[in-house]
Protein backbone atom coordinates (compact mmCIF):
# COMPACT_ATOMS: atom_id res chain seq x y z
CA UNK A 1 0.00 0.00 0.00
CA UNK A 2 1.54 3.43 -1.27
CA UNK A 3 2.22 5.51 2.04
CA UNK A 4 -0.17 8.72 2.15
CA UNK A 5 1.45 12.23 0.54
CA UNK A 6 -0.85 14.66 2.59
CA UNK A 7 -2.70 14.93 5.55
CA UNK A 8 -6.26 14.31 3.36
CA UNK A 9 -4.98 10.85 2.48
CA UNK A 10 -3.13 10.01 5.77
CA UNK A 11 -6.74 11.28 7.35
CA UNK A 12 -8.62 8.57 4.67
CA UNK A 13 -6.39 5.71 5.70
CA UNK A 14 -7.19 3.11 8.02
CA UNK A 15 -3.63 3.19 9.51
CA UNK A 16 -4.03 6.84 10.15
CA UNK A 17 -4.16 6.65 14.38
CA UNK A 18 -1.26 4.35 14.06
CA UNK A 19 1.04 6.36 11.87
CA UNK A 20 2.99 9.35 12.16
CA UNK A 21 0.64 11.66 10.94
CA UNK A 22 -1.04 12.73 14.49
CA UNK A 23 1.88 13.61 15.39
CA UNK A 24 3.08 15.57 12.41
CA UNK A 25 0.10 17.65 12.94
CA UNK A 26 1.02 18.41 16.47
CA UNK A 27 4.51 19.30 15.50
CA UNK A 28 2.62 21.73 12.40
CA UNK A 29 0.47 23.29 14.24
CA UNK A 30 2.80 23.87 17.58
CA UNK A 31 5.51 24.83 15.01
CA UNK A 32 3.05 27.71 13.75
CA UNK A 33 3.61 29.45 16.97
CA UNK A 34 6.25 30.94 17.00
CA UNK A 35 6.40 31.60 13.28
CA UNK A 36 3.49 33.37 12.85
CA UNK A 37 4.28 35.09 16.00
CA UNK A 38 7.29 36.37 14.75
CA UNK A 39 6.36 37.09 11.45
CA UNK A 40 3.27 39.70 12.64
CA UNK A 41 6.45 41.28 15.43
CA UNK A 42 8.48 41.85 12.55
CA UNK A 43 6.10 43.16 9.99
CA UNK A 44 4.15 45.12 12.34
CA UNK A 45 7.50 46.63 13.67
CA UNK A 46 8.89 47.19 10.23
CA UNK A 47 5.68 49.40 9.61
CA UNK A 48 5.98 51.34 12.48
CA UNK A 49 9.82 52.33 12.19
CA UNK A 50 8.74 53.19 8.10
CA UNK A 51 6.00 55.96 9.89
CA UNK A 52 7.91 56.75 12.03
CA UNK A 53 11.05 57.20 9.84
CA UNK A 54 8.85 58.39 6.60
CA UNK A 55 9.58 62.01 7.26
CA UNK A 56 13.18 62.03 6.10
CA UNK A 57 12.78 59.60 3.12
CA UNK A 58 14.48 56.29 4.51
CA UNK A 59 10.80 55.07 6.18
CA UNK A 60 9.27 54.92 3.05
CA UNK A 61 12.43 53.24 1.13
CA UNK A 62 11.86 51.14 4.49
CA UNK A 63 8.20 49.57 2.82
CA UNK A 64 9.87 48.24 -0.50
CA UNK A 65 11.88 45.66 1.37
CA UNK A 66 8.43 44.02 1.98
CA UNK A 67 8.00 41.67 -0.36
CA UNK A 68 11.43 40.53 0.53
CA UNK A 69 10.36 39.53 3.92
CA UNK A 70 7.54 37.99 2.60
CA UNK A 71 9.52 35.73 0.09
CA UNK A 72 11.89 34.86 3.12
CA UNK A 73 8.52 33.82 4.88
CA UNK A 74 7.58 31.98 1.61
CA UNK A 75 10.65 29.92 1.56
CA UNK A 76 10.04 29.24 5.44
CA UNK A 77 7.04 27.82 4.87
CA UNK A 78 6.84 25.87 1.67
CA UNK A 79 9.65 23.80 3.91
CA UNK A 80 7.57 23.73 7.10
CA UNK A 81 4.79 22.14 4.83
CA UNK A 82 6.66 19.08 3.96
CA UNK A 83 5.60 18.04 8.06
CA UNK A 84 1.88 17.43 5.84
CA UNK A 85 2.42 17.52 2.00
CA UNK A 86 5.36 14.79 1.82
CA UNK A 87 6.22 16.36 -1.70
CA UNK A 88 6.18 20.12 -0.73
CA UNK A 89 4.94 22.78 -2.29
CA UNK A 90 6.96 24.06 -5.71
CA UNK A 91 8.31 26.87 -5.88
CA UNK A 92 6.45 29.91 -7.84
CA UNK A 93 9.67 32.16 -8.06
CA UNK A 94 11.56 32.07 -11.58
CA UNK A 95 15.00 31.48 -11.66
CA UNK A 96 17.45 34.45 -11.21
CA UNK A 97 18.88 35.56 -14.45
CA UNK A 98 23.26 34.90 -14.36
CA UNK A 99 24.99 37.44 -13.92
CA UNK A 100 23.13 40.03 -11.49
CA UNK A 101 24.53 41.68 -8.63
CA UNK A 102 23.04 41.44 -4.94
CA UNK A 103 21.11 44.60 -5.53
CA UNK A 104 19.75 43.39 -8.77
CA UNK A 105 18.75 39.89 -7.58
CA UNK A 106 17.35 41.46 -4.84
CA UNK A 107 15.06 43.71 -7.33
CA UNK A 108 14.14 40.88 -9.41
CA UNK A 109 12.93 39.32 -6.34
CA UNK A 110 11.05 42.13 -4.47
CA UNK A 111 8.96 42.76 -8.13
CA UNK A 112 6.90 39.43 -8.16
CA UNK A 113 4.01 38.56 -7.48
CA UNK A 114 4.82 35.32 -5.80
CA UNK A 115 6.87 37.77 -3.37
CA UNK A 116 3.60 39.96 -2.73
CA UNK A 117 1.42 36.35 -2.01
CA UNK A 118 3.94 35.36 0.14
CA UNK A 119 3.78 38.92 2.23
CA UNK A 120 -0.28 38.27 2.53
CA UNK A 121 -0.07 34.56 3.26
CA UNK A 122 2.79 36.14 6.37
CA UNK A 123 0.21 38.22 7.49
CA UNK A 124 -2.84 35.52 7.56
CA UNK A 125 -0.50 33.44 9.58
CA UNK A 126 0.35 36.32 12.17
CA UNK A 127 -3.25 37.37 12.76
CA UNK A 128 -5.40 34.28 12.23
CA UNK A 129 -3.40 31.06 11.71
CA UNK A 130 -1.14 30.53 15.07
CA UNK A 131 -3.53 31.69 17.28
CA UNK A 132 -6.07 28.97 16.29
CA UNK A 133 -3.23 26.24 15.89
CA UNK A 134 -1.92 27.67 19.63
CA UNK A 135 -5.53 27.05 20.63
CA UNK A 136 -6.58 23.88 19.41
CA UNK A 137 -3.23 22.01 19.98
CA UNK A 138 -2.38 23.25 23.13
CA UNK A 139 -5.81 22.65 24.57
CA UNK A 140 -5.69 18.97 23.04
CA UNK A 141 -2.06 17.78 24.34
CA UNK A 142 -2.50 19.63 27.67
CA UNK A 143 -6.27 17.21 28.08
CA UNK A 144 -3.94 14.39 26.79
CA UNK A 145 -1.04 14.82 29.01
CA UNK A 146 -3.21 15.23 32.05
CA UNK A 147 -5.25 11.94 30.93
CA UNK A 148 -2.24 10.01 30.94
CA UNK A 149 -0.64 11.20 34.24
CA UNK A 150 -4.28 10.97 35.96
CA UNK A 151 -3.12 7.85 37.90
CA UNK A 152 -0.53 9.75 39.50
CA UNK A 153 -2.21 12.89 40.12
CA UNK A 154 -5.18 11.47 41.58
CA UNK A 155 -3.14 9.23 43.96
CA UNK A 156 -1.69 12.38 45.68
CA UNK A 157 -4.20 15.01 45.74
CA UNK A 158 -8.11 14.94 44.13
CA UNK A 159 -8.15 15.34 40.64
CA UNK A 160 -11.96 16.95 38.82
CA UNK A 161 -11.80 15.75 35.65
CA UNK A 162 -15.38 17.61 34.29
CA UNK A 163 -17.84 16.14 35.99
CA UNK A 164 -15.75 13.86 37.19
CA UNK A 165 -13.80 13.72 40.49
CA UNK A 166 -11.01 11.06 40.84
CA UNK A 167 -8.88 11.06 44.03
CA UNK A 168 -7.25 7.61 44.04
CA UNK A 169 -4.54 6.13 41.19
CA UNK A 170 -7.34 3.40 40.66
CA UNK A 171 -9.49 5.90 39.81
CA UNK A 172 -7.41 7.41 37.69
CA UNK A 173 -5.98 4.46 35.69
CA UNK A 174 -9.95 3.56 34.79
CA UNK A 175 -10.06 7.79 33.40
CA UNK A 176 -7.29 7.34 31.52
CA UNK A 177 -8.22 3.21 29.92
CA UNK A 178 -11.79 4.69 29.77
CA UNK A 179 -11.38 8.30 28.41
CA UNK A 180 -7.89 8.53 26.96
CA UNK A 181 -8.36 6.05 24.13
CA UNK A 182 -11.57 7.99 22.74
CA UNK A 183 -10.42 11.59 23.32
CA UNK A 184 -6.93 10.19 21.16
CA UNK A 185 -8.74 9.28 18.41
CA UNK A 186 -11.12 12.37 18.37
CA UNK A 187 -8.61 15.09 19.13
CA UNK A 188 -5.85 13.41 16.58
CA UNK A 189 -8.72 13.64 13.98
CA UNK A 190 -9.84 16.84 14.60
CA UNK A 191 -5.93 18.42 14.88
CA UNK A 192 -5.59 16.10 11.71
CA UNK A 193 -8.26 18.34 9.41
CA UNK A 194 -6.84 21.48 10.87
CA UNK A 195 -3.36 20.97 10.56
CA UNK A 196 -4.60 19.63 6.61
CA UNK A 197 -6.54 22.66 5.88
CA UNK A 198 -3.43 25.25 6.95
CA UNK A 199 -1.28 23.34 4.89
CA UNK A 200 -3.67 23.61 2.01
CA UNK A 201 -4.16 27.32 2.73
CA UNK A 202 -0.14 27.40 2.40
CA UNK A 203 -0.22 25.57 -1.01
CA UNK A 204 -2.96 27.74 -2.51
CA UNK A 205 -1.36 31.35 -1.21
CA UNK A 206 2.75 29.75 -1.60
CA UNK A 207 2.62 27.98 -4.59
CA UNK A 208 2.32 28.04 -8.29
CA UNK A 209 -0.22 29.79 -10.61
CA UNK A 210 -0.55 28.15 -13.78
CA UNK A 211 1.44 30.61 -15.76
CA UNK A 212 4.17 30.02 -13.42
CA UNK A 213 4.32 26.72 -13.58
CA UNK A 214 4.24 26.94 -17.86
CA UNK A 215 7.06 29.15 -17.20
CA UNK A 216 9.01 27.12 -14.53
CA UNK A 217 8.16 23.99 -17.42
CA UNK A 218 9.65 26.21 -20.18
CA UNK A 219 12.68 27.09 -17.75
CA UNK A 220 13.06 23.32 -17.35
CA UNK A 221 12.72 22.34 -21.12
CA UNK A 222 14.96 24.96 -22.04
CA UNK A 223 17.51 23.46 -20.04
CA UNK A 224 17.50 19.98 -20.82
CA UNK A 225 17.59 21.60 -24.42
CA UNK A 226 20.61 23.10 -23.39
CA UNK A 227 22.16 19.70 -21.97
CA UNK A 228 21.30 17.77 -25.35
CA UNK A 229 23.34 20.58 -27.41
CA UNK A 230 26.05 20.65 -24.54
CA UNK A 231 26.07 17.02 -25.02
CA UNK A 232 25.96 16.28 -29.08
CA UNK A 233 28.93 19.63 -29.15
CA UNK A 234 31.31 17.24 -27.01
CA UNK A 235 30.00 14.35 -29.03
CA UNK A 236 31.19 15.97 -32.48
CA UNK A 237 34.21 17.22 -30.92
CA UNK A 238 35.46 13.93 -29.31
CA UNK A 239 34.82 12.22 -32.79
CA UNK A 240 36.81 14.82 -34.49
CA UNK A 241 39.58 14.50 -32.19
CA UNK A 242 39.51 10.27 -32.80
CA UNK A 243 39.21 11.04 -36.70
CA UNK A 244 40.96 13.53 -37.14
CA UNK A 245 43.93 12.81 -35.10
CA UNK A 246 44.19 9.16 -33.49
CA UNK A 247 42.76 7.58 -36.67
CA UNK A 248 45.45 9.15 -38.41
CA UNK A 249 47.96 8.61 -36.49
CA UNK A 250 46.97 4.53 -36.91
CA UNK A 251 46.62 5.02 -40.52
CA UNK A 252 49.88 6.09 -40.64
CA UNK A 253 51.21 3.36 -38.46
CA UNK A 254 49.63 0.49 -40.54
CA UNK A 255 51.18 2.11 -43.56
CA UNK A 256 54.20 2.10 -42.41
CA UNK A 257 54.13 -1.50 -41.07
CA UNK A 258 53.44 -2.78 -44.05
CA UNK A 259 56.36 -1.02 -46.08
CA UNK A 260 58.01 -2.57 -43.21
CA UNK A 261 56.86 -5.96 -43.63
CA UNK A 262 57.97 -6.10 -47.42
CA UNK A 263 61.24 -4.87 -47.27
CA UNK A 264 62.30 -7.45 -43.94
CA UNK A 265 63.58 -10.64 -45.03
CA UNK A 266 61.91 -13.79 -43.38
CA UNK A 267 62.39 -14.57 -39.83
CA UNK A 268 61.30 -13.94 -36.50
CA UNK A 269 61.74 -9.92 -37.07
CA UNK A 270 59.19 -10.42 -40.15
CA UNK A 271 56.87 -12.14 -38.36
CA UNK A 272 56.80 -10.09 -35.57
CA UNK A 273 56.01 -6.98 -37.66
CA UNK A 274 53.24 -8.71 -39.67
CA UNK A 275 51.59 -9.41 -36.50
CA UNK A 276 52.05 -5.97 -35.32
CA UNK A 277 50.83 -4.86 -38.72
CA UNK A 278 47.74 -7.04 -38.13
CA UNK A 279 47.00 -5.59 -34.43
CA UNK A 280 47.05 -2.26 -35.71
CA UNK A 281 44.48 -2.87 -38.49
CA UNK A 282 42.17 -4.33 -36.02
CA UNK A 283 42.80 -1.82 -33.67
CA UNK A 284 41.76 1.07 -36.77
CA UNK A 285 39.16 -0.88 -37.25
CA UNK A 286 37.80 -0.80 -33.55
CA UNK A 287 38.29 3.01 -33.49
CA UNK A 288 36.55 3.30 -36.60
CA UNK A 289 33.83 1.79 -35.39
CA UNK A 290 33.77 3.80 -31.88
CA UNK A 291 33.64 7.45 -33.78
CA UNK A 292 30.73 6.34 -36.08
CA UNK A 293 29.28 5.32 -32.37
CA UNK A 294 30.18 8.61 -31.03
CA UNK A 295 29.37 10.99 -33.75
CA UNK A 296 29.31 9.47 -37.58
CA UNK A 297 31.59 11.98 -39.65
CA UNK A 298 29.13 11.15 -42.36
CA UNK A 299 25.91 11.98 -40.13
CA UNK A 300 27.50 15.52 -39.68
CA UNK A 301 28.70 15.91 -43.37
CA UNK A 302 25.91 14.56 -45.89
CA UNK A 303 22.90 14.27 -43.34
CA UNK A 304 20.51 11.70 -41.80
CA UNK A 305 19.51 10.21 -44.89
CA UNK A 306 23.41 9.40 -45.66
CA UNK A 307 24.08 8.14 -42.01
CA UNK A 308 21.30 5.39 -42.10
CA UNK A 309 21.61 4.30 -45.30
CA UNK A 310 25.71 3.77 -44.30
CA UNK A 311 24.12 2.28 -40.95
CA UNK A 312 21.85 -0.36 -43.25
CA UNK A 313 24.60 -1.24 -45.77
CA UNK A 314 26.84 -2.60 -42.64
CA UNK A 315 23.79 -5.07 -41.64
CA UNK A 316 23.86 -8.78 -42.25
CA UNK A 317 20.59 -8.64 -43.35
CA UNK A 318 18.77 -6.69 -46.31
CA UNK A 319 17.32 -3.41 -45.30
CA UNK A 320 14.89 -0.91 -47.17
CA UNK A 321 15.56 2.79 -46.22
CA UNK A 322 13.36 5.36 -47.47
CA UNK A 323 13.88 8.59 -46.21
CA UNK A 324 12.06 11.97 -47.18
CA UNK A 325 13.77 14.65 -44.55
CA UNK A 326 15.74 17.42 -45.57
CA UNK A 327 18.47 19.15 -42.65
CA UNK A 328 17.80 18.82 -39.45
CA UNK A 329 18.82 20.21 -35.99
CA UNK A 330 22.11 18.32 -34.94
CA UNK A 331 20.62 17.29 -31.67
CA UNK A 332 17.27 15.89 -33.54
CA UNK A 333 19.40 14.50 -36.49
CA UNK A 334 21.84 12.50 -34.02
CA UNK A 335 18.76 11.08 -32.06
CA UNK A 336 17.02 10.20 -35.01
CA UNK A 337 20.14 8.72 -36.15
CA UNK A 338 20.99 6.29 -33.15
CA UNK A 339 17.72 5.55 -32.76
CA UNK A 340 17.80 3.92 -35.99
CA UNK A 341 20.98 2.27 -35.31
CA UNK A 342 20.17 0.94 -31.98
CA UNK A 343 17.03 -0.31 -33.45
CA UNK A 344 18.95 -2.61 -36.41
CA UNK A 345 21.46 -3.50 -33.94
CA UNK A 346 18.49 -5.05 -31.95
CA UNK A 347 17.16 -6.76 -34.84
CA UNK A 348 20.74 -8.10 -36.08
CA UNK A 349 20.69 -9.95 -32.39
CA UNK A 350 17.59 -11.02 -31.09
CA UNK A 351 14.85 -10.31 -33.59
CA UNK A 352 15.57 -13.73 -35.95
CA UNK A 353 14.18 -11.59 -39.26
CA UNK A 354 15.16 -11.91 -42.63
CA UNK A 355 14.44 -8.15 -43.92
CA UNK A 356 13.80 -5.25 -42.41
CA UNK A 357 12.53 -1.21 -43.59
CA UNK A 358 13.29 1.83 -42.88
CA UNK A 359 11.15 4.52 -43.24
CA UNK A 360 10.71 8.17 -43.20
CA UNK A 361 8.95 12.01 -43.19
CA UNK A 362 8.02 15.04 -42.21
CA UNK A 363 4.23 15.21 -40.87
CA UNK A 364 3.21 18.92 -39.39
CA UNK A 365 6.13 19.76 -38.77
CA UNK A 366 7.29 16.41 -36.51
CA UNK A 367 9.53 13.72 -37.91
CA UNK A 368 8.88 10.35 -37.79
CA UNK A 369 11.06 7.64 -38.28
CA UNK A 370 9.42 3.78 -38.52
CA UNK A 371 11.67 0.59 -37.97
CA UNK A 372 9.69 -2.82 -38.69
CA UNK A 373 11.15 -6.35 -39.75
CA UNK A 374 9.73 -9.42 -39.80
CA UNK A 375 11.20 -10.90 -37.09
CA UNK A 376 9.50 -13.07 -33.89
CA UNK A 377 8.54 -10.19 -32.02
CA UNK A 378 8.42 -9.84 -27.96
CA UNK A 379 10.52 -6.33 -27.98
CA UNK A 380 10.01 -3.85 -25.41
CA UNK A 381 10.76 -0.68 -23.66
CA UNK A 382 13.03 -0.94 -20.96
CA UNK A 383 14.68 -4.37 -21.44
CA UNK A 384 17.94 -3.13 -22.56
CA UNK A 385 19.41 0.22 -21.72
CA UNK A 386 20.51 1.31 -25.55
CA UNK A 387 16.75 2.46 -26.11
CA UNK A 388 15.95 3.33 -22.90
CA UNK A 389 18.54 6.32 -22.64
CA UNK A 390 17.59 7.26 -26.39
CA UNK A 391 13.88 7.88 -25.04
CA UNK A 392 15.21 9.79 -22.15
CA UNK A 393 16.70 12.17 -25.27
CA UNK A 394 13.94 12.39 -26.99
CA UNK A 395 11.75 13.13 -23.90
CA UNK A 396 13.95 16.47 -23.64
CA UNK A 397 13.49 17.08 -27.37
CA UNK A 398 9.82 16.33 -27.17
CA UNK A 399 9.81 13.33 -29.08
CA UNK A 400 8.12 9.93 -28.20
CA UNK A 401 9.32 5.99 -29.17
CA UNK A 402 6.80 3.70 -29.40
CA UNK A 403 7.11 -0.34 -29.89
CA UNK A 404 4.52 -2.08 -31.44
CA UNK A 405 6.16 -6.13 -31.01
CA UNK A 406 3.64 -8.71 -30.12
CA UNK A 407 4.39 -12.17 -30.10
CA UNK A 408 5.51 -14.07 -33.15
CA UNK A 409 6.10 -10.65 -34.98
CA UNK A 410 6.03 -8.24 -36.48
CA UNK A 411 7.75 -5.26 -34.81
CA UNK A 412 7.39 -2.00 -35.39
CA UNK A 413 9.32 0.56 -33.80
CA UNK A 414 7.87 4.38 -34.27
CA UNK A 415 10.00 7.49 -33.07
CA UNK A 416 8.34 11.36 -33.63
CA UNK A 417 10.04 14.61 -32.81
CA UNK A 418 9.51 18.02 -33.40
CA UNK A 419 12.07 19.15 -36.27
CA UNK A 420 12.63 22.27 -34.22
CA UNK A 421 14.26 22.68 -30.74
CA UNK A 422 12.10 24.24 -28.70
CA UNK A 423 8.93 23.09 -30.13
Amino acid sequence: MESPKTAWEALASPRYLISSWPWRSYAYLFTSVPVGALAIGVLVGLAALSAVLSPILIGILMLTAFPLIGAAIGWFERWRAGLMLVDGISTPHAPLPLGLSLKQRLTFRRREQASMRALGYGFVLGVLIWPLSALFAGISATILLTTLAAPIIADTDEMGMGPWTLDSAGEGFLFLILFGPVFYVLSSYLLGVIAGAEASLAKAMLGPRQEELQRNLAELRRSRLDLVDAFETERARIGRHLHDGVQQRLVGLTMTLGLAELDLPDGEGRRLVVKAHSEAEAALADLRAAVRGIHPRVLVDHGLEAAVREVADRMPLPVTVQLSTTRLPPPIEAAAYFVVSEALANVAKHAQATKCEVSGWVDRERLVLTIQDDGIGGARLGAGTGLTGLVTRLDALGGTLDVDSPPGGPTRLRMECPCRLGD
